[in-house]
């Protein structure tokens, strides 16, 4: 599904990104690990098109994603979530979710604004919206706003509004940060589901160890801008320059 080649990033005299490569498969969880400045967030970021590649290529089904707009990017089945909740507050739980489904319509800007011969299509993605809060558990607050509501409930909020836009790859950015740990637990069982209900491919980004090595099918783990280690999570997790990226040990 997505194949990372040789990719390099440089913002000035700093390489955040050294000649990575990875892939990863069709159903496949993928975890991306390393300490702090590694360059995770880099490489997200390249594959969501919000950085540009300073060389290397990056293929997404046959497509090369490094040629296709930030806005294009829903439209080729791609989504993600954020560190930092990226919700609307004031808007109830049904709401935020329409939101994300907004990319795959087929109104156009001009008829939506002015609501020229949208009823359907509105109600359709209403419909759509109730179905995936009700899958992630959440239909029971789909007319309460985002705003005071428990932290996980809003991280369970940012995956249905994801998987509003009807991706095939979902992209998750510490999906786990400021949980508890049963939280945590019920989010990796979400993950885990999710994948399997909706035929998903992920990129994970987590610091939380244990739920990267408890879910991911693969593990690539990352030091410098540069990959140490790919494969299995067992491998990867007894990988000694693994152990010292993370320990501070010599390899």
């Amino acid at each position: 599904m997505l194949e990372v080649q040789d990719v390099t990033v440089r913002f000035g005299g700093i390489i955040a990104l050294d000649g990575l490569s990875f892939t990863i498969d069709d159903g496949q969880i993928c975890g991306l690990i390393g300490p702090n400045g590694a360059g995770k967030t880099t490489m997200f970021n390249v594959i969501s098109r919000i950085y540009d590649a300073t060389s290397g290529h990056v293929s997404f089904r046959g497509t090369d994603l490094l040629s296709v707009e930030a806005h294009g990017i829903a439209k080729l089945g791609i989504a993600r979530t954020f560190q930092n909740l990226a919700l609307f507050p004031s808007m109830t739980l049904l709401e935020n979710v329409m939101v994300g489904g907004h990319s795959q319509g087929t109104a156009g800007f001009w008829r939506s604004t002015l609501r020229i011969g949208t009823a359907k299509a509105e109600r359709e993605l209403r419909d759509e919206a109730g179905d995936l809060l009700r899958s992630l558990r959440l239909d029971h607050l789909a007319f309460r706003p985002a705003a005071g509501l428990p932290f996980g409930t809003l991280k369970r909020l940012e995956i249905a509004r994801a998987l509003a836009a009807r991706p095939t790859f979902l992209l998750m950015d510490e999906p786990a940060s400021g949980l508890t740990h049963s939280e945590v637990d019920e989010l990796s069982e979400t993950i885990k589901r999710v994948r399997d209900e909706f035929a998903l491919s992920v990129l994970l980004v987590e610091h939380h160890m244990a739920m990267v090595m408890g879910i991911s099918d693969k593990v690539v783990a990352m030091e410098f801008g540069r990959k140490i280690a790919e494969g299995l999570p067992n491998d990867v997790r007894n990988n000694d320059r693994v152990i010292a990226a993370y320990l501070g040990t010599s390899a």
